[in-house]
């Protein structure tokens, strides 16, 4: 059993090293699904952590279907996350039709070479899960992360379970997206999958003392700029917890 927590900052890597976790994943821009961290978030959480530190290679939100300038932006980023000393990186490439863009990924994976690969949530909107699950294994990719195509991993059970089968051992699989204390059981028994993706985060108030509500930094998307939410080691251990005593 493996459990990795989605981190969107350094403290939430410290946090979740602290409540137990096997693995980060760091991420920025958290309400996009996740992009490419900075440097300097990399640099410190690799000085911070023990364990294993995966980052997102993904320069912005939206599809997984990406120009040429991005690619070079993605081998570049690979290349400044070995320098950093990560342990692995997460990314995902499909083609306009919704399949699993094989030239793309050869060339991110020649880039990856001796770090761990995860495929991420691109999975989740492929046309094919079953396809794409033999084309992700003849890349040679360690894991997919997937919720079952579908809103959560708990609603994604029954093709998590059919995925499982199919993979037979060949490349885990880890299940995410809404997995919590109160779910991780039941979508282990029901999947046999052991690999766990969550962020366990809480909302924490910002200790600004005085704040300006008329002016927001995301323009037309409006967010509370006072509150964040960060990764706590008291989530990840009853998360932890709640798994662990049902096997």
């Amino acid at each position: 059993m493996s459990f990795e927590i989605c981190t969107n900052s350094v403290a939430s890597c410290v946090a979740a090293q602290e409540g137990g976790a096997d693995r980060v994943e760091l991420c920025a821009g958290i309400p996009e699904g996740g992009t490419t961290p900075s440097y300097g978030e990399m640099v410190v959480a690799r000085e911070l952590l023990k364990i294993k530190l995966h980052v997102i290679i993904r320069p912005r939100g939206g599809d997984f279907l990406y120009s040429p300038i991005e690619m070079q932006s993605m081998i570049k980023d690979i290349e400044l996350a070995k320098k950093v000393g990560v342990d692995g990186v997460v990314f995902g490439c499909l083609t306009p039709t919704g399949d699993i863009d094989m030239p793309k990924m050869k060339e991110l994976m020649k880039a990856s070479e001796g770090l761990s690969v995860t495929f991420h949530r691109a999975f989740d909107v492929c046309k094919d899960p079953k396809l794409a699950l033999e084309q992700i294994i003849e890349l040679g990719c360690n894991r997919i992360l997937t919720s079952g195509q579908a809103g959560t991993a708990e609603e994604g059970i029954s093709l998590l379970a059919e995925l499982q089968e199919q993979a037979n051992g060949r490349i885990l699989l880890m299940a995410g997206c809404g997995v919590n204390q109160n779910n991780i059981a039941t979508i282990a028994k029901e999947t046999g999958i052991t690999e766990f993706h969550f962020s366990a985060r809480e909302s924490i108030k910002s200790d600004m003392e005085y704040k300006n509500d008329a002016v927001s930094m995301g323009g037309v998307v409006h967010i509370d700029e006072y509150l964040r939410n960060e990764t706590t080691p008291n989530k990840v251990k009853d998360t932890i917890s709640a798994y662990q005593q049902s096997i």
